[in-house]
Order: C-alpha cells, then sequence, then structure tokens
C-alpha cells in the first residue's frame, strides 16, 4: 500500500535462529506497518511457506547451528513453493560462494535499522524477479 511513496503493509517470513536477533528485526519491522512471522527452525518456516497465507518477503539467515538447515538452501525450497518470492540473507559470516548463489541482495551484520527498512522497501516496491541487481 503506498502511503508518500512508501510501500508499507507487507507480509515477512523470517527464518533467524537467534533469538534476540528475530526479536530486534521483527520489532523493526513491526514498527514500519509490516506483518512479520517468525520461524526458528525449518519445520515451522517450510509450513509458512507452505500455507495459503501471504508472504511478501522471506528474510533467511544464512548460517544456521549444526544440523540445522541453512538459509540457503530454505530459500531454494521457498523459490520452489512460490516462484518469483522476493528473498534477503542476512549473515553475520563469511560464507564461501554466497554471493554467487544468492538469490537476493545480502545484508551483512551487524545490520542497521535504515539498511533493513530500505532493503526490505526495495523489496516490496520491485515489479520483477530480479529486484536486487
Amino acid at each position: 500500500m503506498p502511503r508518500d511513496g512508501v510501500t508499507t503493509g507487507g507480509a515477512l517470513l523470517l527464518y533467524e535462529d537467534d533469538a534476540l536477533c528475530a526479536q530486534t528485526f521483527a520489532n523493526i519491522l513491526r514498527s514500519a506497518g509490516h506483518t512479520v512471522q517468525i520461524a526458528n527452525h525449518f519445520m515451522p518456516a517450510l509450513g509458512a511457506l507452505e500455507a495459503r497465507h501471504p508472504i511478501d518477503v522471506f528474510l533467511a539467515d544464512v548460517v544456521f547451528p549444526e544440523g540445522g538447515v541453512n538459509g540457503m538452501a530454505l530459500a531454494r525450497m521457498a523459490l520452489v513453493r512460490r516462484p518469483g518470492l522476493k528473498v534477503i540473507y542476512v549473515t553475520g559470516y563469511d560464507v564461501p560462494g554466497l554471493d554467487r548463489e544468492a538469490s537476493g541482495p545480502i545484508l551483512r551484520k551487524p545490520v542497521s535499522d535504515e539498511q533493513l527498512l530500505a532493503c526490505v522497501q526495495r523489496a516490496l516496491a520491485a515489479k520483477h524477479e530480479f529486484w536486487w541487481r
């Protein structure tokens, strides 16, 4: 919904294993008018992706603890289930090949409120699947 040239009200799925980081991101996004669903494990994230609820942007933490499904893998699953879904990756680590394999922009932790909101805004306003390039 445009308001003064700004798209608000996007539905986001946030896949993040760090509870404090997830709550911080969610609070920032909610204060900007977005709805945010948090998943800290791949099963609820996959369930959300398979549900009929709207998801405009998938915000995926790249690195998960040993044995967890990382954000890159889950993003690939998400795009199979929802072609054209806009994906934003977040990481605090140097992940080899991430720049080459990512199907969306990469935000490096620590992420400022402004960076997060600007990237989500760009995703919501974009009309094509290669919006980040």
